[in-house]
């Protein structure tokens, strides 16, 4: 049988007719030295780390939004997602010229004549297309994603997450098939190289074009500059987001720290949650299930022992910043209701719909002494886009899970 379909695949295909043979398929088409394997190849190290870091990141983020029962994510240091999803967006988006001039480089080979020599080949470049399209997809949606534009008519999130791992699957075959042309494109200069589907002649061309390539008129230190000045370019546009001290340069960052309400961003406004009423009514009240039920007023929680915590809010777009908030001690709560400090709880909002208005709170930040109900931001009333009258605000835990508008605490 494999014999058979080793035949199979190998078999020679008839090449299509000379006259075809226009165009970029024709010889020379492509004579600049930037259509390199060489320098395809180094390129393709750096976008495959790249791309490595987004998953692990990636995957990292979406195991503290969908814990399964084997996984725990700390409460100390604060500071871990807000660091592990800044380098998740800062990479992802240094990947696009990274992938722009990955590309460039081997788009050439597309045009390879024959189209498809065997069976075996055309499977090989039709392959390529799971490779290039899902690549394209995680970085393009990725950035509509951090803009919060969306045009298209699935859900992000599952999308995003899916199409990661068939990106990183792809990845890694695509590496698998191609080792022994990476090994010959990291090769030191002047060594033999060859690029699939091309006859031995038209590699050793290619080669040499490689070789003159480092002394022609686009050398190797030009081309490693332009790259890394375009990958360094929109990094430094957009890093502020996540890194304070750059907010004023990125000036491409869809959030800038230090921004918005009491100084800080906001993802969803009061308004765009339908909490504009709920959220002033002088009837409310924080219903806390227990041994000892609570409906506690704002005066209750007042009343409670006040305590003052800096912790940044860090959310799966990237941006962070850090903010003093006071409030109550969730711990505190739990106790007069009778509930052990580690309970596991849910927390809800006085929104009605949307995927976040209720989270869960794991023993770690339950019990954490710096996870707060927070009635205060910068010593002032809460906004109410930042969550009036209570918010929850954990350490270490993505924004979209520090429920605002905070209305109910249960035992999970």
């Amino acid at each position: 049988m494999t014999p058979a379909l080793d035949r199979l695949l190998g078999a020679r295909l008839p090449d299509p007719p000379e006259a075809l043979r226009r165009g970029p398929f024709r010889d020379g088409a492509f004579t600049s030295p930037l259509h390199s394997e060489r320098r395809a190849s180094r390129v393709g190290v750096w976008l495959g780390a790249a791309f490595a870091v987004c998953f692990l990141t990636g995957l990292l983020s979406h195991l503290v939004q969908q814990p399964p029962s084997w996984f725990v994510w700390p409460a100390s240091p604060s500071w871990l997602y807000r660091v592990t999803q800044g380098t998740h967006v800062a990479v992802g988006i240094a990947a696009v010229p990274l992938l722009l001039v990955k590309l460039w480089g081997v788009y050439p080979a597309l045009f390879a004549w024959p189209p498809a020599a065997t069976p075996a080949r055309l499977l090989s470049r039709l392959s390529l297309l799971v490779l290039v399209g899902a690549a394209t997809m995680q970085l393009a949606t990725g950035l509509i994603n951090i803009s919060e534009w969306y045009p298209f008519g699935f859900f992000f999130t599952a999308a995003h997450y899916w199409t990661g791992w068939i990106a990183i699957g792809a990845v890694g075959v695509h590496v698998a098939a191609k080792a022994p042309e990476i090994r010959r494109g990291l090769a030191r200069r002047g060594s033999p190289g060859s690029v699939a589907g091309l006859t031995p002649e038209q590699a050793a061309e290619l080669t040499a074009v490689d070789d003159a390539a480092e002394t022609a008129a686009v050398p190797r230190r030009a081309f490693v500059l332009a790259t890394g000045l375009g990958v360094g370019a929109v990094t430094l546009a957009t890093v502020g987001q996540s890194l304070s001290p750059l907010g004023q340069v990125s000036l491409l960052a869809p959030r800038i720290p230090g921004v918005g309400p009491q100084g800080l961003p906001v993802r969803q406004t009061g308004r765009s949650a339908g909490v504009l009423e709920s959220a002033a009514d002088p009837g409310y009240r924080l219903t806390v299930e227990g041994p000892t039920p609570l409906r506690l007023t704002l005066a209750d929680l007042q009343a409670f022992p006040q305590h003052t915590e800096r912790l940044p809010i860090a959310c799966v777009e990237g941006w962070s910043a850090d903010a003093t908030w006071t409030g109550v001690r969730l711990g505190d709560v739990l106790a007069a209701a009778g509930l052990p400090r580690d309970t596991e709880v849910t927390v809800e909002s006085l929104q009605t719909g949307g995927l976040y208005r209720v989270s869960t709170v794991a023993p770690p930040h339950a019990r954490s002494p710096r996870t707060l109900l927070a009635l205060q931001l910068a010593g002032e009333p809460l906004d109410v886009d930042h969550g009036s009258p209570v918010r929850l605000i954990a350490p270490n835990r993505p924004g979209v899970m520090q429920t605002k508008w905070v209305t109910r605490v249960a035992p999970a």
